[in-house]
């Protein structure tokens, strides 16, 4: 008999998303296979760096509907036509769809982490990095509007 006891099915033929994946638990932290580079690939784990850049994100995303809408009220004026459109709604109505927006776009670049954009030959979690980076610049900008323009 073999002291192997596989199944007949191959696990990485399963489809679907791991939820383990969202609590930092599981076996994979990278595509190891050569077979399975060039196709989009679920891992489990992902590192501390990632977490804070989406954390920071989102964090930063409030603060910047925040400081938007207060500078809004010293007569400053939305360019962003979406945004401006929302704000026609109502505060709430802006800031929620800024969020939500917001929201799906990271968590959608957090479960590609791993594909690579071929013509640009970076990963969408660069771009995770990249968002958080001009985040920060956003924000930055707007509280030297708030202390020195305003």
């Amino acid at each position: 008999m073999d002291s192997y006891n596989r199944s007949e099915t191959d696990r990485r033929k399963q489809t679907g998303i791991n939820m383990r994946m969202f609590a930092g638990k599981g076996a994979g932290r990278s595509i190891r296979r050569q077979e399975d580079q060039g196709r989009i690939f679920f891992v489990d784990q992902y590192s501390p760096v990632l977490f804070v850049a989406i954390v920071g994100i989102l964090f930063l995303c409030i603060i910047d509907a925040i400081l938007t809408l207060r500078l809004l009220g010293h007569g400053a004026h939305e360019t962003n036509p979406l945004m401006a459109y929302m704000l026609n709604h109502g505060s709430y109505a802006f800031f929620i769809f800024k969020y939500g927006l917001t929201l799906i776009a990271t968590l959608c670049l957090f479960m590609f982490r791993g594909v690579v954009i071929r013509k640009l030959n970076v990963t969408t979690q660069t771009f995770l990095h990249l968002a958080a980076l001009l985040y920060v610049a956003v924000v930055g900008w707007e509280l030297y509007l708030i202390f020195y323009v305003i």
